[in-house]
């Protein structure tokens, strides 16, 4: 499980390799994450927008940004959590993925929370730290 908490939001993830949904003789590794939004502080955030930075196994970048995550732009109020599950397809069998939520108040301050960089890493494959 990864973390990393902003301005009193949590973010927690744990990714997921999709062994069912990947054909590594084709080139197709599919990662899941579960991912755990919690707001430790006493003003109520709406989560606004989503920007991920999805890195390969061969350092190649792709960049999502979007509305909401999986459909909704959750409101959460002090104490509150929202949690989801969503996924990602590879061409390689290891990646980083890490990014921002941008949240709002109640009264229209903006701000970002970090999503923790992770590990998507197939279970079949050796990996190595650089």
């Amino acid at each position: 499980m990864y973390y990393e908490t902003t301005q009193e939001i949590e973010v927690s993830v744990e990714p997921f390799y999709l062994e069912e949904q990947s054909d590594p003789d084709e080139g197709r590794f599919v990662f899941a994450y579960h991912v755990r939004i919690q707001n430790q502080s006493v003003r109520t955030v709406q989560l606004i927008n989503r920007f991920w930075k999805i890195t390969d196994g061969f350092g190649r970048i792709q960049e999502v940004r979007g509305p909401g995550v999986v459909g909704e732009q959750p409101v959460l109020e002090p104490g509150e959590m929202f949690e989801y599950t969503s996924g990602c397809p590879l061409t390689t069998p290891t990646g980083i993925m890490a990014g921002t939520y941008e949240m709002e108040t109640t009264n229209g301050d903006r701000f970002n929370v970090k999503i923790p960089a992770f590990s998507l890493d197939s279970p079949n494959v050796r990996t190595h730290i650089n």
